[in-house]
């Protein structure tokens, strides 16, 4: 198993950028695959973006995409969300994920492990 704990969250105008990470313990972090997730006030879960194992291949939701970058230090067993031009859409509580894919898929519903959530709030 892998434990994921999520810290960076806060309050942000809009326009600011905030840096998201996710630590992992347990097994090795490299085994897996990471992806943010995040959930808006009265909103599904929707993706924001994966990194494979290795950290070679990068995904983004559209949304986010030219605002956002995921990365990985597989020595820190951290991933990474660094949020910039942020706004008020962006508000909600993102969480970071582990898949033991090489890829890093879109769904959810296919990652094993998830943290607890870290709180996002972008002030216009």
């Amino acid at each position: 198993q892998v434990q994921l704990v999520e810290s960076g969250g806060g309050l942000v105008q809009a326009g600011g950028s905030l840096r998201l990470s996710c630590a992992a313990s347990g097994r090795t972090f490299s085994s897996y695959s990471m992806g943010w997730f995040r959930q808006g006030p009265g909103k599904e879960r929707e993706f924001v973006a994966a990194i494979s194992r290795s950290g070679s291949l990068r995904y983004y939701a559209d949304s986010v995409k030219g605002r956002f970058t995921i990365s990985r230090d597989n020595v820190k067993n951290t991933v990474y969300l660094q949020t910039s031009s942020l706004k008020p859409e962006d508000t909600a509580v993102y969480y970071c994920a582990a898949d033991t894919s090489a890829v890093g898929p879109r769904s959810a519903l296919e990652y094993d492990y998830w943290g607890q959530g870290t709180q996002v709030t972008v002030s216009s």
